[in-house]
């Protein structure tokens, strides 16, 4: 798989069938290992590592239903109250982070209301603090820690 611009993590594999599968702790079963999935595991662990977001607050592949029909989020982090705290949309290491990209990212989070949003290829990061009633969003240079979120989530 592709090397991405996120820290390394050891991650276990196996193959059935004859497809690689890997292993999502979060839902404690193998998935196949798709350019996509390799991108969702690693921000993953970025999140639980790196930013000391608590695993069991975290969801991968989370569902939802948008204009009637079920969807599925790539990432949710909630707060403690069981609220959406940050949503990030993944993609494929080979596509591009565009409008379009930006645009499904911020659909989801018109159902699910997190103030903040992630859409990330593994290559490139955007992240942003949305202020749903004010309908404005600010770029965020760096994803900041868990507490930091929250903290920051509550002076809306």
């Amino acid at each position: 798989m592709q090397a991405l611009n996120l820290p390394s993590y050891e991650f276990r594999t196996t193959d059935r069938e004859g497809k690689r599968q890997i292993y999502d702790p979060l839902r404690q079963s193998y998935v196949r290992l798709t350019p996509e999935e390799w991108v969702r595991q690693h921000f993953v662990q970025y999140l639980i590592q790196e930013l000391d977001a608590p695993a069991g607050l975290v969801a991968t592949e989370a569902s939802f239903k948008f204009q009637g029909q079920p969807w599925r989020a790539d990432i949710v982090v909630y707060d403690r109250h069981g609220d959406p705290l940050l949503l990030v949309e993944c993609k494929a290491p080979d596509v591009s982070i565009n409008q379009d990209t930006f645009d499904q990212g911020a659909r989801y989070n018109l159902v699910l209301d997190a103030p903040f949003l992630v859409v990330t290829n593994g290559q490139a990061h955007y992240a942003c603090l949305i202020d749903t009633d004010a309908g404005t969003y600010d770029f965020l240079d760096d994803l900041p820690p868990y507490e930091t979120l929250l903290t920051d989530a509550s002076s809306f």
